[in-house]
Parts: C-alpha cells; structure tokens; sequence
C-alpha cells in the first residue's frame, strides 16, 4: 500500500512534478512500483537511493519500459524509479568519435542527433523509439548487427552509476584506448540494475556506412543443407556481412511477404565495396532459390520492421492472447536447429510462431503468441531442446503471473555463488530490482 510517510518523504527529496502515486491496478507484466519517481538529475537519483537504503524500501528501475516482462518476481516494489526524465547528450567529442549521455535517453533520439555528424552508435536494440541507452546496456541487447558490430561490451568505454546507498562509482573512461587495470565496465554491464543505477553511459563511436544493402536471400523448398552450405561458404570468405539472419518461414511472411526460410544478409560499406561483395553472393547463390536486393532507404525499413516485431513492454497489449519472447543461445550454425524446432511447434502447440537466427553468432529470438498453456508448454520444451544442444534460453517477455510458473533465466549456473558475493556487497540490503537477475538475485 502507499504510505502518507513515504509519499511526505519522496515529496521531500524532489521538485514538485515529479512524483505520481502509483498505478491504479497491478500491471500485467509487474515490475512496478506504489508510487514512481522521475529524477532530472545525478543528485536526485542519489538522494531517491539513499533514502531507500535507509528505510528499506525496494526500488524498481526503469528507463523506456520496453523490458518490463524481462525478469523479476515483484510484482510491485515500494518505488518505481523512472529515468525517463534524466536524459540528453553530455559530451559529444566528434574527433575522437566518443559520446557520453544520460541513461534515460531514447535510443532513436541518440542516434538522430550522432547521424548530424555522420556518426552513429553500433547497436540495434528492439523498440529503438522506446528502448534507453541505459536499459540497452543494463540488459545487453544486442540484433542481428551483433555479427559486423558487437555487442554494448564492446562500445561501451565508461560508466557513471550510483550504488544503492546513494555513493557514486565511475568505471572505465572517456577515450577509447583506456586498458589500464580491470574492465569494471563488464561488471554492470548486463546485471539487469540489481548492482546499481546507471546515470551515464560513455561510447565509442562509429561513422555512418556510406551505403547499405540487404539482400534477401529465399530458400522455398526448405531444405537446411542449402541454407548451411551457403552460410559456410559465406563466413569462410573474406567477405564482412554486418548480419547474417535467417527467419522462420512465418517471419519472411510477415516481413517480405514470402513463406519460406529466408537468410537475410546486409552489407555496409562504401557502394563499391557493398556491390562488389553483392556479386560474391550472387556467385555462391544455390540453385532454387530467389534472390532480392534491397538498398539504402529500403534495407534500413525492414530492420526496423524486425525490430518492432516482437512484444514491447512499453505499450499496453490488446491481444487477448500471451505473448511471450525468448532469447536463445547456440553455437552458430545451430540456429538451424533451433528455428526447426520453433516452427514445428506452431502446430503442434497451437501458437503462432516467428523467429530469426543469427548464423554467425549464434543467437536467436523466438516469439510466441498462443493460450497461456500451450506457450508456457512451448517454452519448456524449446528450453528443453536448446540445452540438449548445449546451449541457454532466456525469457525476454512474458506476463508476471506466467513469470511466477518457470525459471526465466534456466538453472543457475556453477559461479552464482560470485554472483550472490558481488550483490551481498553491493547491495546488502536487496533494495534495487530485487529477484531481476539470474536466481533471483
């Protein structure tokens, strides 16, 4: 319940508007809070924290929302701490193609501002008009660029965070060649805020490729001996795709409005070099299957379509169906086996069904839209599969209540007991996103 002393105290510690009493009813998806908080600034985010560390109160971090349904087994903490005030751009060094911004800034609106300079961060998060820098680099989100451009472990330079009891930590720095002593910045890095609040993120930059294809490569008889031949040739060549993703056959439909497996290969790089490595693909292209070439404008809206494709914890659901997303990782070409299995199950449990693998790194995205049954059931027997494959899956999405009935992150592996030491330190107190992370640290 929301407490008058709570409420008088929160009041006490910010500005007048940027306090709201809470949600009327429970969210679906949890993760929320009795009464939420909107800090502008580092200093309230410090003061909001230190006082909740004093009393005891669980906090719950949030910057765009997209990853509610990401973990958690609170369904409402004492304060919902909101990011989505404390944003823009901090320092921007052109030159040294570095930026550092606050957390809560929109992805999309980073990106806008660096494409003034030609620049751009190398992500490309789910729900970029709605996804923060902060939550990208707290849950490490990467797509299917991950293949030509990495992961946030890799661009991010330095972080600024504030620990539950309200100190300030930096990690990392603000130039690239910084390797002196341990990476921290690894830490933080994918812990899902349960160690601390990120207030500022430092990347590296890169500068926008100065053309772009895609090319759409259709396999309709739906044979994987092709697919994995062609793959194989493909990453043995010195040839650079920044993606190499294959969808499932009801995701093709979806986005190129062809049912069948279709390997989706994007290139970028000066146009010269981009054609020159289109007519390596044509050269290699096996027989039976279609070939489109999408460019510029056109490659750039279909990864936007795919990157709205799955659920967004941001926007009120009106399907009276689950919706559930799961991340799964495999050795590379393994992503064959694991989209198999997720299409065979769009029969066989009734749900429908569109995923895509990334067959040069090895992670997938599954989603699943169905009864509540049939997706839990679709789940566990994909989680089942992946680890016969020696692989992990991770549910990304999925309403609270369904949350409560599965292990989101699977067993806990060997070193939880380090995991479990570093949050005893960090937050003794288990104030901040507590029961987020893998066994419900």
């Amino acid at each position: 319940m929301i407490t008058t002393s709570l409420l008088t105290d929160l009041n006490s510690l910010l500005p007048e508007g940027q306090i709201i009493t809470g949600e009327s009813k429970s969210h679906p998806l949890g993760n929320g809070g009795f009464i939420t908080v909107f800090p502008k600034t580092e200093k309230e985010i410090e003061k909001v924290l230190k006082y909740a560390n004093g009393y005891e109160k669980k906090v719950c971090v949030q910057g765009g929302g997209t990853k509610r349904g990401f973990g958690g087994l609170m369904e409402t903490a004492d304060i919902l701490l909101s990011l989505s005030k404390y944003k823009g751009i901090v320092e921007h060094t052109a030159g040294n193609m570095t930026i550092t911004v606050k957390a809560g800034t929109p992805f999309h609106e980073l990106q806008t501002y660096l494409a003034e300079h030609q620049q751009k961060v190398s992500l490309d998060p789910a729900w970029p008009e709605y996804a923060t820098i902060g939550g990208i680099i707290g849950a490490n989100e990467s797509g299917p660029k991950r293949l030509g451009y990495g992961s946030p472990r890799d661009v991010v330079i330095g972080l600024q965070m504030v620990y539950p009891n309200g100190s300030m930590i930096r990690t990392g720095g603000k130039v690239v060649k910084n390797v002196a002593g341990y990476d921290m910045n690894k830490l933080f890095i994918g812990s899902m805020g349960t160690l601390a609040v990120i207030s500022e993120v430092t990347l590296k930059l890169r500068p926008l490729a100065k053309y772009e294809s895609l090319m759409l490569l259709a396999f309709p008889e739906g044979k994987f001996e092709p697919i994995r031949s062609f793959v194989t040739s493909l990453l043995e060549s010195m040839m650079e795709p920044a993606a190499l993703e294959l969808l499932t056959p009801s995701l093709s439909e979806t986005l190129t409005g062809k049912k069948c497996y279709t390997l989706a290969i994007s290139f970028e790089d000066v146009e010269s070099a981009v054609h020159y490595q289109e007519e390596f693909v044509r050269s290699i292209q096996p027989v039976q299957t279609n070939l489109d070439i999408l460019q510029q404008k056109e490659a750039g809206a279909f990864w936007e379509k795919l990157y709205t494709i799955g659920p967004n914890g941001a926007i009120d659901s009106t399907a009276k169906e689950t919706e559930a997303a799961v991340k799964i990782g495999v050795t590379n070409l393994d992503g064959l086996h694991v989209l198999k299995e997720s299409a065979l199950m769009q029969d066989s449990h009734n749900l429908v069904v569109e995923g895509h693998a990334g067959l040069g790194h090895g992670l997938c995205q599954v989603n699943l839209k169905g009864a509540s049954d049939d997706v839990l059931q679709a789940i566990h027997q994909l989680r089942k599969f992946v680890e016969q494959l020696n692989g992990y899956l991770i549910v990304r999405h999925l309403p609270y209540v369904l949350r409560q009935q599965l292990s989101v992150w699977g067993e806990q592996p060997c070193h939880f007991y380090l995991f479990e030491g570093i949050k005893a330190k960090v937050d003794p107190n288990r104030i901040l996103n507590d029961q987020r992370f893998v066994g419900g640290i």
